[in-house]
């Protein structure tokens, strides 16, 4: 007889469950919740022998019939817990169960079904203390059998009376019926088949803390948007001053001092490097052929024609927005625009606007008026109030929910559908998905839909934001996501001062280190690469499927060798962690001040000069209304996550090998040496950026 002790752990953190059982001398189980069946067994062509227990006060094990839809199981240990928190406990079996492989979960029913979460089996076996582990991260629900297999990474097999490939093709099935494709609007990305976060798979779902503290702080920013409303009611609204009214509650260091200093030419450039949106800007190469100039200002053509020789000229264009209708916010009509701005680089490093065209020539204004620093005040701080409304746009809705959120959520679905459990790419991407199908369908739902946050305070609301994510996503290609192609395209590669840029880079090195070390431990050559069907599978499902036919823009339809199979996994990792913090983080920071980055403009852009006044200003900028809504909501999408997971740091172990846990290991070391690296750079900065530093950087998109 060989002895099992099992010990529950008593623990008041209700939603995160936590089971394990020992085989062999010692055997200990830690569950949560209560009435559980836990099998241990292994495939044989021998039968099965159940030994149901109770765990308080402990009963003995005795055999039962073996399943006729298991027949080839060997001898199969059961234990049924009944225990409200988690407790450790102890038990005999007649002899040793050999080399595990599987172990089944099965709830027992009650009067009320209570599912608890699970999040692996540990066994030990005699002796050397042998370790079998298997994942689960699932909750455990209903009367089904939740079959766990041993957590050694497995590449698909051709054996068909195999039993990891007959498991893993159980599970394909069964996560096609599950993760379902939908079409939210004709032309964009495809998304879990769930009409709100209620439909969606329960193992998609938030936890408990984080279902809270969103719904929460929601109420708490409404809370405070009816304090500031009821603050500002007896009070004008006529001038820039008037905004500090609202001006309180929860901001961040940052912005203040965006608050102090939003009008300065040097921070109006600077954010198109460091700020929430950096990846619009461009150096030139030639004057942009929409930048008409008329007579009387050949002295500017000569400035911008000397900068671009020396390399210095950039270009911030956002002609995406040509055309995208403008939204209509109770009755009143709102405005757009599609400006350009033309940039130059100082000798110190200092990125200074030179002019701005708020609309692009046409019919009725083929030569369009533009904007210099030495004009009326007033008028050239209406341009680049006009500019940051633009880039509030395509920064919300191009760089943030497209080029992340919604890409993620492809990558997430497609992950579902295609790799089993089994499958090293599943194990290396799962803890990059956590959430994320819950947070795009609460913005689905909440956010971008009909009656949503857009319509009530957005201008490209109201429909102009679907007109303008269909038109993004003919930009959204391979190169764009990946940094140091990016970069490239985009002529910043060395750019003094381009701090996200640097730190981007950086991370991008550092993930692929990491996602080559995984690949290169199941992944031997170029033909296996090319010889897994689950594979690529997952890569036509993103391509063709989710992102709608992406190979016209670079996107792969198949894997063909180890470099392309790593480079498409790091663009996987990256764009999940490091480049939606960079994109999502600086929300509270430059946007809290609204004249900085107004969410809607309530006038059409100038054409004159020297008619723009205060009141012309005002008259442009959000009312209270809408300027309120704005800061909840930064506040609520920017603000640290209070369950947040640093990029790296899960806490999930779905690998057992501990060469896997060893390169997992020297991720963590890597980042932990980026962020001294970046804590000392950013000691000796004005404005430090920290975006990127990895402990800033969630590990999935959660928000």
């Amino acid at each position: 007889m060989l002895r099992h002790q099992f010990k529950t752990l008593r623990s008041t953190r209700r939603p995160l469950s936590f089971c394990r059982c020992d085989r062999g001398e010692t055997h200990r189980a830690s569950v949560r919740r209560q009435n559980e069946e836990c099998s241990i067994w292994r495939p044989c062509h021998r039968g099965s022998t159940k030994v149901p227990s109770s765990l308080d006060p402990l009963a003995l094990l005795t055999p039962t019939p073996t399943p006729a839809k298991w027949p080839f199981l060997e001898p199969c240990y059961c234990l049924w817990v009944l225990v409200p928190q988690e407790e450790e406990f102890e038990h005999e079996v007649p002899g040793d169960l050999g080399p595990l492989q599987f172990v089944k979960l099965r709830k027992h029913h009650s009067l009320v079904d209570d599912a608890w979460f699970c999040d692996r089996i540990t066994v030990w076996g005699p002796g050397a203390c042998e370790e079998a582990a298997f994942p689960c991260y699932r909750w455990v629900q209903g009367d089904g059998v939740l079959c766990l297999p041993e957590a050694t990474a497995r590449l698909a097999g051709n054996n068909a009376l195999d039993v990891f490939q007959r498991h893993r093709e159980k599970e394909l099935k069964e996560r096609h019926k599950i993760y379902r494709w939908a079409t939210w609007k004709e032309g964009l990305p495809l998304t879990i088949a769930a009409g709100c976060e209620d439909d969606l798979p329960v193992n998609m779902r938030f936890h408990e803390e984080k279902r809270l503290d969103f719904e929460w702080t929601l109420k708490a920013g409404a809370l405070e948007m009816v304090l500031k409303r009821v603050y500002t009611l007896l009070s004008s609204w006529t001038s820039l001053e008037d905004f500090d009214l609202i001006f309180w509650g929860q901001k961040s260091p940052l912005a203040e001092k965006v608050h102090q200093r939003w009008r300065d030419d040097e921070l109006f450039g600077y954010q198109f490097l460091n700020g929430a949106n950096p990846m619009l800007l461009r150096r030139c190469t030639s004057l942009p052929s929409r930048l008409v100039l008329p007579s009387g200002m050949e002295e500017l053509r000569a400035q911008l024609e000397r900068e671009l020789q020396n390399g210095s000229l950039f270009e911030a264009d956002f002609i995406l927005l040509d055309g995208i209708p403008a939204n209509v916010i109770r009755g009143e009509k709102q405005y757009l625009a599609a400006p350009l701005v033309m940039l130059k680089m100082d000798p110190s490093g200092k990125l200074l606007p030179m002019v701005i065209q708020i609309q692009p020539p046409s019919p009725i204004s083929p030569t369009p008026p533009l904007f210099l620093p030495s004009d009326p005040p007033l008028a050239w701080l209406l341009a680049k109030i006009w500019v940051r409304n633009s880039d509030f746009q395509l920064h919300q809705l191009q760089y943030h929910l497209l080029n992340t959120h919604l890409l993620a959520e492809v990558i997430a679905v497609a992950t579902m559908r295609c790799l089993p459990g089994l499958h090293p790419v599943f194990k290396l991407l799962m803890p990059h998905i956590r959430y994320t199908m819950e947070i795009n369908t609460r913005a689905r739902t909440q956010l971008i839909s009909d009656g949503g946050i857009f319509d009530k305070a957005v201008s490209t609301g109201g429909g102009g934001h679907v007109h303008l994510l269909r038109r993004a996503l003919g930009q959204l290609t391979y190169r764009s996501l990946c940094p140091l192609d990016d970069l490239a395209d985009r002529r910043l590669l060395g750019t003094p001062g381009a701090l996200y840029a640097c730190d981007a880079l950086r991370l991008w090195e550092i993930t692929a280190r990491y996602v080559e070390g995984i690949v290169h431990l199941f992944y031997h050559g170029d033909d296996v690469v090319k010889g897994d069907p689950e594979l690529q599978a997952w890569c036509r499902e993103i391509t063709e499927v989710g992102l709608r036919q992406a190979q016209e823009r670079g996107f792969p339809v198949s894997f063909q060798s180890q470099n392309q199979l790593c480079h498409f996994l790091t663009m996987c990792v990256f764009t999940c962690t490091a480049q939606h913090g960079a994109i999502n983080q600086g929300q509270l920071d430059w946007y809290a001040w609204v004249p900085n980055a107004p969410c809607t403009m309530r006038m059409p852009p100038p054409t004159t000069k020297e008619d723009v006044t205060m009141a012309t200003v005002m008259g442009s900028l959000p009312d209270v209304r809408q300027a309120c809504l704005q800061m909840a909501i930064t506040w609520h999408l920017g603000r640290r996550q209070p369950d947040m997971v640093p990029l790296g740091h899960h806490k999930e172990k779905y690998f057992s090998d501990p060469k896997a846990k060893s390169v997992l290991n020297q991720f963590q070391t890597d980042l932990e040496n980026l962020e001294r690296e970046i804590t000392a750079r950013n000691e000796q900065l004005d404005l430090p950026y920290e975006y990127l530093k990895p402990s800033h950087i969630e590990n999935s998109v959660t928000i």
